[in-house]
């Protein structure tokens, strides 16, 4: 048996590839900060207190009641029928197959309505359709 302490080796921390990493990073960062100069550029934008105007003549708004009347941009239509709301539809959409159908329908409006103004517009050849709705704190706001 041999009781003599034996002579530990002291670890050893490796310090080179620690400073790799650290030359890989700032050349990382001095080339990605030196290149957002050049592309950056100082603009002064311009100041407006009105909200910006949305594009109304592009927009054909539907409107669906409960019970499954229909009104596009404000005017009621007479029937219930796709072609009549198509025949609406046409006649309201001035900019074209450029127009945006914006669905608004009521909470408690039949699914049917809703689906027969999306095949209305889709006869017309409107396929840009959106869907109105509010945020839950402004119904509740209204209900109240």
């Amino acid at each position: 048996m041999n009781f003599r302490p034996r002579a530990k080796d002291e670890p050893e921390i490796n310090l080179i590839p620690f400073i790799d990493v650290l030359l890989v990073i700032l050349i990382f960062l001095m080339l990605t900060t030196t290149y957002s100069k050049f592309t950056e550029l100082q603009l002064t934008l311009p100041v407006a207190d009105a909200e910006q105007q949305r594009d109304h003549p592009k927009e054909v708004i539907v409107s669906v009641a409960a019970d499954g009347r229909y009104a596009v941009n404000k005017t009621g239509v007479d029937g219930k029928s796709v072609d009549a709301i198509a025949q609406a539809l046409r006649s309201a959409a001035t900019a074209g197959r450029d127009s945006v159908v914006i669905i608004s329908a009521d909470a408690m409006s039949p699914h049917q309505s809703v689906v027969t103004v999306m095949e209305a517009a889709r006869r017309v050849g409107l396929t840009q359709i959106t869907f109105a709705t509010q945020s839950s704190a402004s119904a509740r706001a209204v209900s109240r």
